[in-house]
């Protein structure tokens, strides 16, 4: 009777692994994109008053606690804030996607280097995110396989 029960229970595991299986990669992708864009897109919004104006605040963080070495903390505030919206932008809508998480990437090492070195779980939770975008891309559900049809180039 256990040996039963045990088969039935590895059957039922089987079956789920088997389902899981099915789920497309797209989707994963999808919510990968979706996930991590709004990380650094909510970022970039506390770092701006309307709809890009670098508040003040913002220059004075990049003066403080976020200063980095060789880059003044004025062309660190502008290029932050705008790659942080760009970039999400540009993987929520599955464009440039590889090019869009491999800046995400740098910027999380620049984070994680030289502001929050204490903080590697969260930026590795990231890193984890941003890897299979750099290396698979957005996706059957994305833009750039948009184009990709568009002009006719095989994946």
């Amino acid at each position: 009777m256990r040996r039963s029960r045990m088969n039935s229970l590895v059957a039922r595991y089987d079956g789920t692994v088997r389902g899981l299986a099915r789920v497309p990669d797209a989707l994963i992708l999808l919510i990968g994109r979706l996930g991590i864009a709004a990380v650094f897109f909510m970022s970039g919004r506390t770092k701006v008053d309307g709809i890009l104006h670098i508040t003040d605040g913002t220059y004075e963080l990049f003066r403080t606690e976020y200063a980095l070495p060789l880059v003044p903390p004025e062309i660190a505030a502008v290029a932050a804030t705008y790659s942080e919206h760009l970039f999400s932008i540009l993987l929520v809508l599955g464009l440039a996607t590889r090019i869009s998480a491999l800046a995400l990437l740098g910027m999380t090492l620049t984070i994680e280097i030289f502001v929050y070195p204490d903080a590697w779980p969260t930026h590795l939770s990231w890193a984890a995110i941003l890897l299979p975008l750099i290396v698979r891309g957005g996706g059957a559900w994305s833009l750039d396989a948009v184009v990709r049809r568009a002009i006719g180039v095989a994946r």
